[in-house]
């Protein structure tokens, strides 16, 4: 897939955008503070590169993401397990689950700044409860994928459920868990945006509002392009454990055998 001539011909596209970006805001006047080229949006992003103020805040910004997704992705998975596992729990418990699931995040975070403060906790939080209904959904359907021959075969064997739980269930439930954390993780990048829109000391979403506040509309861009490389990395690098741990998996090895595949064709 990564040949030289796909590279090539995304590096082209990628000019050729860039380039019509640049003269159409030229040609027809449209004024930065709606539009701003791609030399004014690279302007901004070397000065706030430079100055050391992109890296500073989003450091800040991945602290609260990071702390938020692991504690998202925890409760996630010990409840969904336990909903899952238990009728008990399925009945009780997740009609609630759903319910606060389906109010908005972006209405809870006015109330999460107030109830936690301008700090790391309220992104913390913010994030923590975006991430955390897909693993969740995820781990339920997983768990519950397992054959049920094979779970009768095992309990013949004299296997205990726990034991079933770790040798059958869990590794019929992993290509459902890595795909809830590839959903969970960059949700959990919004949530962190929004709790710092809604009201923050540091970090690249109060930096944002700031320069909204001085219609710095180029600084806007190169921070939005700053996350959207800061998302692909996330990705790629849960993509890159997912193939690690699921190298039994069959789609992953679709993917690692259809690749060089193309690559020879091409």
């Amino acid at each position: 897939m990564n040949t030289p001539r796909n590279l090539g011909f995304s590096a082209v596209l990628m000019v050729l955008v860039l380039a019509g970006w640049e003269g159409g805001t030229r040609a027809f006047g449209i004024a930065t503070y709606i539009l701003p080229p791609p030399s004014q949006v690279a302007l901004a992003m070397y000065r706030g590169t430079v100055s050391g103020v992109y890296a500073r805040h989003l450091l800040i910004t991945l602290a609260g993401m990071g702390l938020g997704f692991v504690t998202g992705c925890v409760l996630a998975f010990a409840l969904g397990t336990a909903v899952a596992m238990s009728r008990r729990f399925d009945y009780f418990l997740y009609p609630y689950i759903v319910m606060f699931q389906a109010m908005p995040k972006v209405a809870l975070a006015p109330l999460i700044v107030v109830w936690f403060g301008l700090g790391i906790t309220s992104k913390v939080v913010s994030a923590a409860l975006i991430a955390f209904f897909p693993l969740m959904v995820n781990t339920i359907v997983g768990l519950r994928s397992a054959d049920e021959d094979r779970i009768n075969l095992m309990r013949s064997l004299g296997a205990t459920e726990r034991q079933i739980f770790r040798m059958l269930r869990v590794p019929s439930a992993l290509p459902f868990i890595m795909a809830g954390l590839e959903v969970a993780l960059i949700l959990a990048l919004i949530g962190t945006i929004v709790a710092e829109f809604v009201g923050s000391e540091a970090g690249l979403g109060m930096l944002i509002q700031s320069m909204n506040f001085t219609m710095d509309v180029g600084g806007q861009f190169s921070i939005l392009i700053v996350l959207a490389v800061v998302g692909l990395v996330l990705n790629r690098g849960i993509l890159a454990l997912r193939r690690r741990i699921l190298f039994w998996d069959p789609s992953v090895k679709s993917e690692v055998l259809v690749g060089p595949v193309k690559g020879e064709i091409a």
